[in-house]
């Protein structure tokens, strides 16, 4: 009888085990399906204080280059915003007009050293401009991941002009970056599926 007992209390102890550990592994795939809502946010009072701040390589750059910058910088960031409202066709005439700003910027404004830099980015940006301006989302998408590393190097030489947050997805292509305009994290790679998966890295002044 005791052997019994034993045994039914011990085949209790073991079901109670296996049940704990179906609903941990649950509980793990319920916060995996819903990374977008437990990604850790950082305080926007606190952001600007603990993010590291980058400055331009060039401190003088051409009236006209600084134009130019701008206007490509506008470009992109309407690109990510549309990309951000899962918005293919406002993306393509984002990335048209980045695209033809290009084709049209007088490089004999850049000093020797300027356009060393820059000419080592051009041809990569315009490929992943038209890419966005003919492609669908998905595509879009994969193109603006390369397309910000080129504009985070023009930035980072040349200068943004307005405040700017380099941002970081660790989901997306096993980890891409982008710029934004804003310190709250609204990610371009998957929109409103995961729109605050991302972290602030560093900022543009």
């Amino acid at each position: 009888m005791k052997k019994i007992i034993f045994s039914i209390v011990i085949f209790t102890l073991l079901t109670m085990v296996s049940c704990n550990n179906n609903n941990q592994s649950a509980k793990e795939d319920h916060t995996l399906m819903n990374h977008d809502s437990t990604m850790p946010r950082q305080d926007n009072k606190m952001m600007d204080e603990s993010v590291k701040m980058v400055s331009a390589t060039f401190s003088t750059v051409d009236v006209g280059v600084s134009t130019y910058m701008k206007s490509m910088l506008q470009n992109y960031l309407s690109t990510k915003n549309a990309l951000i409202d899962g918005n293919p066709d406002k993306a393509a005439s984002s990335g048209a007009a980045m695209y033809k700003a290009m084709k049209g910027f007088d490089k004999s404004l850049l000093t020797a050293e300027q356009k060393k830099v820059y000419d080592d980015i051009e041809s990569d940006l315009k490929e992943h401009a038209e890419h966005i301006f003919k492609n669908k989302l998905d595509d879009q998408r994969e193109h603006f991941a390369m397309m910000s590393k080129d504009i985070y190097d023009l930035v980072k030489a040349f200068g943004a002009g307005l405040t700017l947050y380099h941002d970081h997805c660790p989901m997306f292509q096993d980890g891409s970056m982008w710029l934004s305009e804003s310190k709250d994290i609204r990610n371009p790679y998957y929109g409103e599926n995961m729109m605050t998966c991302g972290t602030v890295e560093e900022m543009f002044k």
